[in-house]
């Protein structure tokens, strides 16, 4: 059984403040525990209402704890819970410029929707993108919310947050394409993409912010076929097919 701290505790990791303060954040879900249990990341405690398909063997047992169903659903963010709960320690990384320099990067404009967030992710993981750079309002990468939209991302794919315009000018390399996704962009089925260089994707509703434009060497867009007035594509399903034809050509 929980203690009413223990409780307490777990589910004030579902709020940012806490989280960065405690520095752990939470994850739920057999695949997804299984998935952290494969990678650097390290889990703190493990709930379980039972572990049989879970890879206990990768974790100390005195992290686990066996818990009944009903103390699942008092920690539990989702609306149907998953039968396991871990707590996990947030990862520390630091930018490696030479690997920005040598591929393609995201860099993410105050997206603020958890889901669009956490499909971005596992759409960089998909094309091996293994760097994205946030924006400091971004939605925060360690909420439950985008946690489970990467399905196991999070663990491939390093997330960074900075002031994008100081990034940008210290990093405003030499023959070194910076792209931003506009509605009046230029085809991206007719342009020469790189395979190396930023992609600038901007927020849900505003697009790219204005302070960002000068950094841009190349506005790019995906044209609509259709006939009617149609509205912009959802920034997670044009993530998909930007990157798509970045890795086509």
């Amino acid at each position: 059984m929980l203690s009413k701290n223990k409780i307490k505790y777990i589910n004030s990791l579902k709020i940012k403040k806490f989280r960065k303060k405690e520095k752990f954040f939470i994850v739920e879900g057999i695949k997804l525990i299984n998935e952290i249990l494969n990678s650097s990341f390290s889990i703190e405690s493990l709930f379980s209402i039972n572990f049989e398909k879970i890879d206990v063997k990768k974790i100390e047992l005195y992290k686990l704890k066996k818990i009944q169903e009903k103390d699942l659903k008092k920690i539990t963010s989702l609306k149907n819970h998953q039968k396991a709960l871990a707590i996990v320690k947030m990862p520390e990384f630091n930018i490696n410029e030479n690997e920005i320099k040598n591929n393609l990067s995201l860099i993410i404009d105050n997206v603020q929707d958890a889901g669009n967030f956490g499909t971005i992710i596992r759409i960089a993981d998909w094309f091996g993108i293994k760097n994205i750079i946030c924006s400091e309002n971004t939605v925060d990468l360690y909420n439950p919310k985008v946690v489970q939209a990467t399905m196991g991302s999070i663990t491939r794919v390093k997330i960074f947050y900075e002031n994008l315009e100081l990034f940008l000018k210290k990093n405003f390399f030499k023959d070194f394409n910076i792209y931003g996704t506009f509605l009046d962009g230029k085809n991206i089925y007719k342009e020469k993409l790189d395979k190396k260089g930023f992609i600038i994707i901007g927020n849900e509703g505003k697009g790219i912010s204005k302070e960002l434009y000068k950094f841009i060497t190349k506005k790019i867009s995906i044209p609509s076929f259709s006939d009617k007035k149609v509205e912009s594509l959802n920034v997670s399903v044009a993530t998909a097919i930007i990157c798509s034809e970045f890795f086509r050509k």
